[in-house]
């Protein structure tokens, strides 16, 4: 199977070893995504917008693989602060109330930046369109 890399330009991901998102047939897998544009964190302290930010970046990305967020067939959120679950989750509901992928959501004790309070990674199957 072919394997197709789609780094975002992050440079964290040269550092690291990693990139955005790795298509092997027709699975993808999206690394885990923080609220993060250009060097700077989006929506300190706001759980529901760093949420979406992060989900809009990740949808991005599978639309760059040829797929939608139709295809995600799983999320994970690994969060903060599990008592502002409902900002969390009324987030990720906006993108896939329709779609209903399975889902995890854990509280972490933190994140490689403390002004993150969320990072989400995905996996999408891409299905044939007619």
């Amino acid at each position: 199977m072919t394997r197709t890399n789609y780094a975002s330009g992050a440079t964290w991901e040269d550092k690291v070893g990693y990139c955005r998102a790795v298509q092997v047939g027709n699975t993808i897998e999206v690394s885990g995504t923080v609220a993060e544009d250009e060097g700077k964190v989006v929506a300190p302290g706001n759980p529901y917008e760093q949420t979406k930010f992060i989900l809009a970046k990740i949808e991005a990305v599978l639309v760059r693989a040829g797929a939608t967020l139709h295809d995600v067939v799983r999320t994970r959120m690994f969060v903060t602060d599990i008592s502002q679950w409902e900002e969390y989750g009324r987030a990720h509901g906006e993108f896939f109330q329709a779609i209903k992928p399975a889902t995890t959501m854990v509280e972490v004790s933190k994140l490689i930046n403390p002004e993150y309070l969320v990072e989400i990674e995905v996996t999408a199957i891409k299905h044939e369109r007619q």
